[in-house]
């Protein structure tokens, strides 16, 4: 048996939550990567042995842990990291990369962040149906998109679950509840022309309120957030249609074609029209 495994996900299709690669290594003792940051979320678990993680924390100074086996850590995006496995017992793991639109959520209710990386699981049983759910990704990569989604999806429900703390639980069920209802308005309304006094409204918050506890949670505010799900849910069409530039504006929102493009070119850089020459399927 190989000491490494290792697969890059194939399809950038999926919005709430993408999958980008996953692997499994029994590490070399010493063996080390970084100092490197990543542009997604990274989460490893420790299943046997120990190791060292070096990770920068929300002020940029760097701080070391010790994780070992039955933990895991997190490597967040933009975040600069090393880990480094023990001399004499070092790491095996498997681990994940993913992002997307939930992202941010979920490794916050699992209540993991840039000053506490380390996971701590509550749940024995749920750790392990967590650690089947990585190593089935690790060894199934010729699996269709859907089939391995569907697979992340079940790792990061037993990662939230086993990892939540009681604090989170008891505490963030009512914030969570209005954070759903606002992500659920945006992806029925996101079409239309709606603001984030409509969104705040449906929640029945005030604003100010709604948008600092959505930041909290999301991680950008609402405003950010319709923007980048309708330019999002734009690379798709623009991507896999023909609809001319217009039409697939006013899909997202933008009735106006000219305020579509340049709000498309302040999120990616380019217009639509190059984009869609760049990145369009045949």
């Amino acid at each position: 048996m190989s000491d490494l495994l290792f697969s890059v996900f194939p399809n950038e299709n999926f919005v709430d939550l993408g999958l980008y690669q996953y692997g499994w290594e029994q590490c070399a003792p010493a063996h080390s990567f970084g100092p490197a940051a990543r542009n997604h979320y990274i989460f490893h678990y420790v299943i046997s042995g120990t190791g060292t993680l070096l990770a920068d924390d929300e002020h940029g100074n760097t701080t070391e842990w010790q994780v070992k086996s039955g933990q895991g850590f997190m490597l967040f995006p933009g975040q600069v990291n090393t880990y480094i496995a023990d001399s004499k017992l070092p790491w095996e793991y498997t681990w994940v990369e993913f992002d997307g639109l939930r992202a941010r959520e979920i490794v916050t209710t699992a209540g993991l962040s840039l000053n506490h990386p380390v996971y701590h699981a509550s749940s024995k049983e749920l750790r392990n149906q967590m650690m089947e759910e990585m190593l089935y990704l690790s060894h199934h990569p010729e699996e269709s998109p859907f089939h391995l989604i569907g697979h992340l999806y079940l790792f990061l429900d037993y990662f939230m679950r086993s990892a939540a703390t009681v604090h989170v639980k008891q505490n963030g069920s009512i914030r969570n509840f209005y954070i759903k209802e606002a992500l659920s308005f945006i992806e029925q309304n996101f079409q239309n022309d709606i603001s984030v006094e409509d969104i705040s409204a449906f929640c029945g918050l005030n604003r100010s309120y709604f948008g600092k506890i959505f930041h909290d949670t999301i991680g950008r505010s609402p405003q950010e957030f319709l923007i980048s799900y309708r330019m999002t849910k734009a690379t798709e069409l623009l991507k896999i249609t023909s609809l001319s530039i217009a039409d697939i504006g006013n899909a997202v929102g933008y009735p106006n074609q000219l305020h579509f493009s340049r709000a498309f070119k302040n999120v990616y850089g380019i217009s639509p029209r190059n984009w869609r020459n760049e990145n369009k399927l045949e």
